[in-house]
């Protein structure tokens, strides 16, 4: 038995690792829409005000059904199994990935699809939250779900540099297949060869889980529906899905309407402000652990954030915009680099899973959708994407607060 512990704890790494790699999938596919939607405009003579009308539509509808799929399916989910869960997640979004590729010819088609799209994502983060808290101690957890949560950034900052020239040579169409597909065969075969549900065997628990027993607060042992913490997290993270949502769904056109990049040369500015969340991450990861300050380092990054969102809408010069938009995103993530670790800390270690989805669905269901709805909203009233991307600002401001009222509540 020691040497099959002495194993586990050798390859617990890889486990992040694994789950880094379908996170970045999974982004590839929610994501896509949001890199076509200028081809979309085209195809489908849409004006700036349709633009803000029809995309909030089309980008609000995968939320809401993501939201809900979190919270309704993620303890079915935990029952069934965390890791054969993140294996029908991912053919499930791969499928309907593959399937706008080839029936997405009209509107309602698309809305369609995307609900499907965000049915299908829903369990797959809360499940990666639950294997992850299962293997790592609190003090390692930063790092941990900061691996895999940089299959996101890794994403959001490669994705211009694959969509955007597969969009170019192929149409937008035969690219989504594309992606549907390849997402398959690598998520699939990686994640059943080399995750495992949890570090236990025969009924004997490994060290590692036993002291993330021991180090759960006393708090959380009561229900976490009850826990003000909890709720505070929501609030803090709808705020952060709202902001990071919000830039990531309405970026590629605000470059593109209002700042007048021209759509084959978008690739490397989203590029270069993206990939400065995956920097961010990294760094905050280490803070959080060693500081064990993670709400206090979530609250400057959102102030960081905001200040540089409103600085960049106010250049039109293409350097300066993409290195305050790339600032804001580094300032950000110190948020993403916590999130899961504050949420394992609150939650009951037999409901992290449940507990999450439910965190996770509540948090895209009020910032997602927002995020898609409220600067569309704005645009297509004034036709002002800069009035639209400003919305962004009050949201970072808001969860700064946020989260230096929880810094008094969770303590380490």
């Amino acid at each position: 038995m020691p040497s099959l512990t002495t194993s586990k704890r050798q390859t617990r790494w890889q486990i992040p690792v694994v789950l880094a790699v379908t996170v970045f999938i999974n982004y590839l596919d929610r994501n896509n829409l949001s890199l076509a939607i200028p081809r979309l405009a085209q195809e489908f003579e849409w004006s700036d005000r349709e633009i803000g009308s029809k995309g909030e539509v089309l980008l609000a509808a995968f939320y809401l059904s993501y939201a809900l799929s979190n919270m309704l399916l993620s303890p079915l989910a935990e029952r069934f199994g965390a890791k054969r869960s993140v294996i029908a997640a991912i053919a499930a979004f791969s499928l309907v990935t593959i399937l706008s590729g080839t029936l997405g010819y009209s509107f309602m088609a698309l809305v369609i699809l995307r609900l499907l799209l965000g049915l299908g994502e829903g369990v797959h983060i809360p499940m990666a939250s639950a294997i992850t808290s299962r293997w790592f101690l609190p003090g390692e957890r930063s790092r941990a779900n900061a691996i895999w949560g940089s299959g996101i950034l890794f994403s959001t900052a490669i994705a211009p540099l694959i969509v955007v020239p597969l969009i170019q040579l192929w149409g937008w169409r035969p690219t989504f297949a594309t992606l549907g597909v390849g997402g398959m065969l690598v998520s699939i075969p990686l994640v059943y060869f080399l995750v495992g549900d949890r570090p236990n065997r025969l009924g004997q628990q490994d060290p590692v889980a036993i002291a993330a027993d021991d180090e759960t607060d006393s708090l959380s042992q009561v229900a976490y529906r009850r826990d003000a913490r909890f709720w505070l997290m929501v609030a803090g993270g709808s705020l952060n899905a709202f902001c990071a949502f919000g830039l990531l769904n309405w970026l590629p056109t605000y470059f593109n309407r209002a700042k007048g990049i021209d759509f084959e040369q978008l690739g490397w500015p989203l590029a270069l402000v993206f990939a400065a969340g995956i920097v961010g991450i990294g760094l905050m990861a280490y803070l959080g652990d060693k500081l064990q300050r993670r709400t206090q380092l979530a609250g400057i990054g959102f102030l960081l954030a905001g200040a540089m969102v409103y600085v960049a809408s106010t250049t039109t010069q293409v350097g300066l915009l993409v290195l305050f938009f790339a600032i804001a995103v580094f300032c950000q993530s110190a948020y993403g680099a916590q999130e899961y670790a504050l949420v394992q800390r609150i939650l009951p270690v037999d409901r992290v899973g449940a507990g999450t989805g439910l965190y996770n669905g509540l948090a895209v269901l009020l910032g997602g959708v927002g995020g898609s709805l409220i600067p569309g909203s704005i645009v297509a009233m004034t036709g002002s994407f800069d009035a639209g991307i400003l919305s962004i600002v009050v949201g970072a401001w808001l969860a700064a607060g946020i989260m230096f009222v929880l810094a008094r509540f969770i303590r380490y």
